[in-house]
């Protein structure tokens, strides 16, 4: 029975043996695992903070262009508006010309009736001649 009991004992010593080292297998590999998923859980978190800077990044380049667009647009319709204000300004100059020169050229007409008509007469001629000859 002796005989037994030692291979009972060396039986039992081996499956301890086999169970520690598979436990401490099992330890080193959760271990493992654990600073493997450290590790990813880094690499995820940089990835995601680099993405994020560079969403800033062009979020803010995108503001920037924004703000050169309108710019550019404000000056484009301020400069729109000067041109236009100038040419209703000389508009309103010719037409003052315009309305001028029609009272002088009735205030004369008026006072030289004759010559007038000779200066009427003479141009008609003349335009006649000019349009005729073409």
């Amino acid at each position: 029975m002796e005989t037994v009991n030692k291979a009972s004992n060396l039986a039992h010593e081996a499956i301890d043996k086999a169970t520690n080292t598979t436990n401490q297998v099992a330890d080193k590999l959760i271990e493992k695992s654990d600073e493997l998923n450290n590790l990813a859980h880094g690499a995820i978190d940089k990835a995601t903070n680099t993405t994020y800077q560079v969403a800033d990044k062009l979020v803010e380049k995108g503001d920037e262009l924004n703000n050169l667009a309108h710019g550019a647009v404000n000056k484009a319709t301020h400069a729109t508006n000067q041109a236009a204000d100038r040419l209703i300004e000389k508009g309103d100059q010719l037409r003052n010309v315009e309305q001028r020169l029609m009272q002088e050229c009735s205030v004369y007409i008026r006072k030289n009736p004759m010559t007038s008509v000779g200066i009427a007469i003479g141009a008609g001629f003349l335009l006649s001649r000019l349009l005729n000859n073409r």
